[in-house]
């Protein structure tokens, strides 16, 4: 398959519906394959994976009384769990709607006597946006992650900033940079946003481009700041967004020189692995954890490395005994490490300036 190519499925037996719906996916820029039965239906999601199913309750002559579209939906629960889906029919009843989306995991079911293109029309624009992997995804259909280390967890690399607003997308891509080794810091806002990007360093950072808490969520250029900001600091920036347009995505690689640019409408995990090893690899060799850490915890780490206790640490900053435990958690977790010695001795091995005694 095309690897840009986006598929949808429409399992419904009717030509006419069959046409309406093929019409109005094709607009949106999928690619429709078409399904009159069960049987048809289930060679369709075995041949390919889709993004979106359009599935009719009853397939056949019988009428009301067939519900072979359950057993669609479930069939593309099994072999396509990625796929949203939707039940549309002319048979609908509350009881059914309700089995669709608890037992077959329908996104929603809608009415055919009801039906209005544009309704349609704006539910597959919201589902193409949305997380295209649900957490319940079997592990067969998840790349295996680096070798495991500190008790099965992949070596702590570093951090990364997740702008997104969408908690389902958060979840998504915190997952895939915890596969790399690479913590997350998740913000919904601009203003968060750079509160962060001025505090703390992070090794890329991942951004949507309109952020819905915005006053303005339809034409906000939220996103775009942040990018300038994060261009002015010399960070890695991978955009993940819903806005598709060739010349947006071209003005924002020209204008802030992104890494890289992915469409949630066409998400793949695989790809966004493989872009953020990519920025893994161009990292300086040098990098220990050390510049993970703020002016204050690389101040408390000199201290440490000259033996000084907590609270010896703590008269010295002027600051309590419970803050510096909580900069020495930081500094352990940003350094992989479980102890002060195996900090000091990671200190003192990259070069870590040492304040002289008082």
């Amino acid at each position: 398959m095309n690897q840009r190519e986006i598929r949808a499925l429409v399992v419904e037996d009717n030509s006419s519906w069959q046409q309406i719906l093929q019409e109005l996916l094709t607009d949106l820029g999928l690619k429709v394959d078409i399904a009159d039965s069960y049987d048809v239906a289930l060679a369709a999601i075995r041949a390919n994976p889709h993004r979106l199913a359009i599935v009719d309750l009853s397939l056949g002559s019988s009428g009301y009384r067939n519900q072979d579209g359950l057993q669609v939906l479930a069939a593309i629960r099994q072999h396509d769990p990625a796929c949203a889906t939707v039940l549309l029919s002319g048979y609908l009843t509350v009881e059914v709607a309700v089995d669709a989306m608890k037992e077959y995991g329908a996104y929603t079911s809608l009415r055919k006597e009801t039906f209005r293109r544009k309704q349609l029309q704006e539910l597959a624009h919201r589902l193409l946006a949305t997380a295209p992997i649900p957490a319940n995804t079997p592990a067969a259909n998840v790349a295996p992650a680096p070798a495991a280390k500190n008790n099965g967890k992949p070596e702590l690399l570093g951090r990364a900033l997740v702008v997104e607003d969408n908690a389902g997308w958060q979840s998504v891509l915190a997952e895939l940079l915890a596969e790399s080794g690479i913590a997350t810091q998740s913000s919904n806002s601009f203003g968060e946003a750079l509160g962060y990007l001025r505090r703390e360093k992070f090794l890329l950072a991942v951004v949507d481009l309109s952020l819905a808490s915005s006053i303005a969520p339809e034409s906000n250029r939220d996103g775009y700041r942040v990018l300038a900001y994060a261009r002015e600091i010399g960070l890695p920036t991978v955009v993940v967004s819903g806005k598709a347009d060739p010349s947006q995505v071209e003005e924002t690689y020209r204008t802030y020189d992104i890494f890289a640019y992915q469409e949630k409408q066409a998400f793949e995990r695989e790809t966004f692995r493989r872009t953020v090893q990519s920025i893994l690899r161009q990292r300086p060799p040098r990098e220990t954890g050390l510049e993970l850490l703020t002016p204050r915890e690389r101040e408390i780490l000199s201290l440490l490395a000259q033996g000084l206790s907590n609270k010896e640490i703590a008269r010295a900053l002027t600051i309590s005994t419970n803050t510096v435990k909580q900069h020495l958690k930081s500094v352990f977790s940003k350094l992989n490490v479980t102890s002060r010695s195996a900090a000091v001795a990671k200190a003192i091995s990259a070069g870590i300036k040492v304040r002289p005694p008082r």
